[in-house]
């Protein structure tokens, strides 16, 4: 069996470069080679995309990866050594990253619930519009990730669900969101924003960004409270003049049928 080289130099996972690479992988000092690594790691990583979505995580080999990018199995092992490795990569660029940034939008105290939503929903189908291969790959090879990178996407998709459902949540105390099942509700619209990576070709006559507000907006129209049962404020008292408002239309129409 072929033994990997060693090499002081790690790879370039999810976009980002590790400290040992931005140092020019011996501390000594920056590289000029950086740039050009970068770019090599994302086209490995693209190509082992496309042949995982093409023939399976178990059905392909680093001399796949290898031939497809142009490189010998030894320089590719410059690269990454392990098939677990562009795995690790592609759970980091979509699944973890995905969750950490629905976080800073659902912790923004500057937007109300209903543009927190709004934000939430475009940038997950941004997301899965810009890189399609990706969590296609991921979804189709679920089964077959290695059990210590499954747990790491599954948490990550847990923590893309709790953003979600307590952004509705927010909606809902606050009165501007109808009083749905959260949990539902958020996997609802989370499925919706998924299957893009599925339906969806960007072309230039037909780009992504009209396709995430509108799904953006779907979202909002599928939660939003109408405007007359809006609480004039999100207290109890707000909620007990929606319900006289009730008690007062069933007493009328108790009073019509007497």
């Amino acid at each position: 069996m072929e033994e990997p080289p060693v090499s002081g130099v790690d790879g370039v996972y999810g976009g980002r470069v590790t400290e040992d690479v931005e140092r020019g992988g011996n501390g000594r000092g920056p590289r000029k080679q950086a740039p050009r690594r970068k770019l090599m790691m994302s086209e490995i990583l693209e190509k082992a995309m496309q042949l995982f979505a093409e023939r399976g995580y178990e059905g392909t080999t680093l001399q796949d990866v290898a031939d497809a990018v142009g490189l010998s199995r030894p320089n590719l092992y410059n690269y990454v050594r392990s098939k677990e490795e562009l795995l690790v990569a592609m759970v980091e660029a979509t699944s973890q990253e995905a969750a950490l940034t629905l976080r800073a939008v659902r912790e923004r105290v500057d937007l109300e619930p209903a543009e927190k939503l709004r934000t939430l929903v475009h940038t997950l189908v941004m997301q899965r519009a810009e890189q399609p291969a990706q969590f296609r790959t991921l979804d189709r090879s679920e089964q077959s990730l290695p059990a210590e990178i499954a747990e790491r996407h599954l948490d990550s998709r847990r923590a893309v669900l709790r953003e979600v459902t307590t952004v509705l949540d927010e909606g809902v105390t606050a009165g501007v969101f109808r009083p749905l099942d959260s949990r539902i509700t958020a996997l609802s619209i989370i499925g919706m924003c998924n299957w893009v990576a599925w339906w969806f070709h960007p072309a230039p006559a037909h780009p992504a960004e009209p396709v995430a507000e509108q799904i953006a907006a779907n979202a909002l129209a599928m939660v939003a409270q109408v405007d007359e049962r809006r609480p004039t404020a999100p207290t109890p008292l707000g909620a007990v003049a929606l319900l006289q408002q009730d008690l007062d239309y069933l007493a009328r129409l108790l009073r019509e049928e007497s």
